[in-house]
């Protein structure tokens, strides 16, 4: 990369080198390039050997300071990052050198990357492995990912996970996600634009409504056909040819019933694997063979249980004994090194049991949340919590939480809380407020597809139509624009309340809000 003919201070450009050989600033020639200086000097006794390197890599991030290249404004394919500078080197560990001094480059060949993320002036700067290395030449000499991975003897699905993870640092530049809402869409008070996109989609995938289980909160336990292997084939490509086509990169997250004892469950795992999508587990406790076997072909992002409060009434919703496999079973997990979820469904009789759980789950779980009650199903048997009880429940969690790290906030209410106390809102239900109908769908066994699990809100079926073309259905826009109710809310785009729980209280979702709402 070039450098400028300006004269700039020697420990603003090598500040690294010149910590490491201070004396250099007097003997180096002003304008000179340190690294030719030291390949040009006929005597380097007291030199580090590496050093010529480092000051090439200090050289190359000096000038991406001074001389940023413009970014386009608009992104129509992928693209390799013009702020960007890829050097090879012969000493390996540099990059870690350069911030832990402890770090003892060694003798190899090696690459180092020096890149500029668009929308930051902090300068990037890391080692190379050959899965970067393969995505930026997938990217600069334009290859067709299927061709490359024939090529490299690797899955599709292998080449996406390499361009999709040089996206997400920076390298690699991609069109803009058009999972987005509308303009006309009720802002309030957030302008922060990761509320309006997403660049994941979800397929939360009912693959069978089996079930090892009858809990007596389960919101669905009709008779749906068995869902064949040739159309599971089909859901998984009609959802590639969704995310391509919106530039989003797909999540299946695998749930039923037990998705595990689908008969066809290794071979769409696999498949899904091999298209590139991100996969997840929504499930029971199973044998250590099943799981083995699974993450030996990819593993999920996270495997996601549920317990319904402590021993004794989570016992009485899920089975005799189910606690106990449950706990042992997230050893199992954690053993694993598989990302443990859990999630507890919300009722008046269960709600006292939250805070011991959560505690209990503390180092033995990554994260653990709650969905209120949908009064749907067998669910409505059970007693809602009182509306007039959460505010001080949201309260009383949140206070826990402040002290035990897998406590997450999923449900949108608090974010109606925070936003009350002035504390920056997050993500919600589904990183976007409510997601229903937008970064994800629900598809079942028959191949209906709805707006959200929790409640029926079919708006297709994928073995009859595109899921593009559901996407952009009438029905789905509906669920999408969520109650008319919340149009005026400061906090819409991060919240949009619960529209399972509003329909299990028999209130029009399209015009009412969500019954447990505080907001004045």
């Amino acid at each position: 990369m070039s450098e400028s003919s300006s004269c700039p201070d020697p420990l603003q450009r090598y500040p690294v080198c010149l910590k490491i050989m201070p004396d250099l600033k007097r003997s180096m020639p002003k304008r000179a390039l340190l690294s030719e200086f030291l390949q040009n000097s006929a005597d380097r006794t007291g030199f580090p050997p590496y050093l010529v390197d480092l000051a090439r890599i200090e050289e190359s991030r000096y000038a991406l300071i001074n001389s940023l290249p413009i970014f386009p404004e608009i992104v129509r394919t992928r693209m390799v990052n013009p702020a960007f500078d890829l050097m090879t080197v012969n000493w390996s560990n540099l990059p870690e050198f350069i911030t832990d001094h402890s770090v003892v480059p060694t003798p190899g060949t090696a690459y180092v990357i020096v890149w500029n993320r668009p929308g930051s002036r902090d300068i990037q700067i890391c080692s190379a492995d050959a899965d970067d290395l393969l995505a930026l030449k997938i990217v600069a000499e334009g290859m067709d990912p299927v061709r490359a991975a024939a090529e490299g003897g690797i899955s599709a699905g292998a080449v996406e996970n390499l361009l999709f993870r040089g996206q997400q640092r920076g390298l690699i530049l991609a069109p803009d996600s058009l999972i987005r809402r509308p303009r006309e869409f009720p802002a309030g008070e957030i302008s922060n634009p990761e509320f309006f996109s997403s660049k994941t989609f979800t397929l939360q995938w009912h693959v069978t409504q089996t079930c090892d289980l009858n809990c007596r909160h389960c919101y669905d336990r009709s008779e749906r056909k068995t869902m064949t292997l040739q159309q599971a084939l089909r859901v998984l490509d009609t959802l590639h040819d969704f995310c391509s086509l919106h530039h989003v990169y797909g999540h299946v997250s695998f749930s039923g019933g037990n998705p595990m004892l689908y008969p066809h469950f290794d071979r769409i795992y696999r498949e899904a694997a091999d298209r590139g999508f991100m996969t997840a587990v929504l499930g029971n406790p199973m044998p250590i063979d099943r799981i083995e076997k699974m993450t030996a072909v990819q593993k999920p992002g996270f495997y996601q249980v549920s317990l319904e409060g402590m021993k004794a009434h989570n016992d009485y919703i899920r089975g005799p004994g189910h606690y106990h496999r449950t706990m042992d079973f997230l050893k199992l997990l954690g053993d694993l090194g598989i990302y443990r979820m859990v999630m507890l469904t919300l009722t008046r009789h269960n709600m006292d049991d939250v805070l011991e759980l959560a505690e209990s789950l503390n180092g033995r779980a990554e994260l653990f949340t709650f969905n209120r009650l949908a009064s749907v199903g067998q669910g409505a048997q059970l007693p809602a919590v009182p509306p007039a009880l959460f505010p001080d429940f949201l309260r009383a969690y949140m206070e826990a939480a402040k002290s035990n790290p897998v406590m997450a906030y999923k449900d949108n209410l608090f974010n109606l809380l925070k936003w009350q106390k002035g504390v920056p809102v997050g993500g919600g239900c589904t990183g976007h407020g409510c997601g229903a109908a937008f970064n994800f769908v629900s598809v079942l066994p028959d191949g209906e597809v709805h707006a959200c699990r929790k409640f029926p809100s079919w708006i297709g079926n994928v073995y009859e139509q595109s899921l593009n073309d559901i996407y952009h259905g009438f029905d789905a826009e509906k669920y999408r624009g969520g109650s008319i109710a919340c149009g005026k809310c400061p906090i819409r785009p991060a919240c949009g309340g619960c529209l399972a729980v509003g329909y299990g209280y028999g209130l029009d979702i399209f015009n009412e809000k969500d019954p447990y709402c505080f907001r004045i």
